[in-house]
């Protein structure tokens, strides 16, 4: 049996199969990862100084010229045959989950409904002193178009997007539904992370040590090589639509181009 229809049997007989994403599921959807050789974000600027929480708080303009392209990229982006696939194995049945460190809503846009993001997201913003939140569809557009900080229209201070910055605690509440999805999966698709984060990184290591299978699909190596029952060293938007056709999901319509 080949490593495709392996998986596919795997998934097929799971009881609960959940996913796990990273920056690899979106950059063919044109948004950049962080940690590839030669071409992550973390080779050109140092991720304490323009994305930590303490930086945030000393010079947010700093944090804000560094995200404002990388703000338009994720606003544009649209969902590639990898979020669209894992969508099409929550919608048959199959996958229960996805935890996803990704902050782009990608999957949501593809149509998966049970999105776990650890990271955090750019729809809700929150004050750094009277922390009211709101959404960003009120300011994204005039910041990506001319760069303005983004103020707490209630006291003035700086809002802050939700996500997660160095230095700052994962949202425990999604962080304990995960730990929940984690702990009753029996098949873990692991698609597109270097796994090099922690505490997420882990979740492959704590699901198979309950038993699960971990499938894993990345370009580059993980820690998890060794010891993943299925290793696919490819391409997410290869290896993901070929899995979901193979459970008798149709093709993806995306041009690559």
């Amino acid at each position: 049996m080949n490593p495709i229809d392996r998986s596919v049997d795997l998934l097929r007989h799971s009881h609960h199969a959940i996913g796990l994403t990273g920056a690899g599921v979106s950059t063919h959807s044109g948004i950049p990862d962080f940690r590839s050789p030669g071409s992550g974000i973390w080779e050109q600027v140092d991720p304490f100084e323009v994305a930590s929480i303490f930086a945030f708080r000393r010079q947010p303009e700093v944090f804000f010229n560094w995200f404002r392209p990388l703000a338009r990229q994720l606003h544009e982006a649209q969902p590639n045959p990898a979020h669209q696939a894992l969508a099409q194995l929550e919608a048959a049945g199959i996958l229960k989950a996805v935890i996803t460190q990704n902050i782009d809503g990608l999957h949501q846009k593809a149509g998966s409904r049970c999105v776990l993001e650890v990271h955090g997201n750019l729809r809700q913003a929150t004050c750094i002193r009277c922390y009211r939140v709101f959404p960003t569809e009120a300011f994204i557009e005039t910041f990506m178009t001319d760069g303005h900080v983004p103020i707490c229209p209630k006291c003035g201070n700086v809002l802050k997007p939700n996500v997660i910055l160095f230095g700052e605690q994962l949202p425990a509440a999604v962080m304990q539904e995960a730990q929940h999805h984690v702990s009753q999966c029996d098949v873990m698709l692991v698609a597109g992370s270097s796994l090099e984060v922690v505490p997420v990184s882990d979740l492959p290591h704590l699901a198979q040590r309950r038993g699960a299978r971990v499938i894993l699909v990345n370009l580059q190596p993980t820690y998890m090589d060794a010891q993943a029952d299925l290793l696919f060293r490819a391409d997410v938007v290869d290896i993901l639509p070929q899995i979901a056709q193979a459970c008798g999901m149709p093709a993806p319509e995306y041009d690559r181009a």
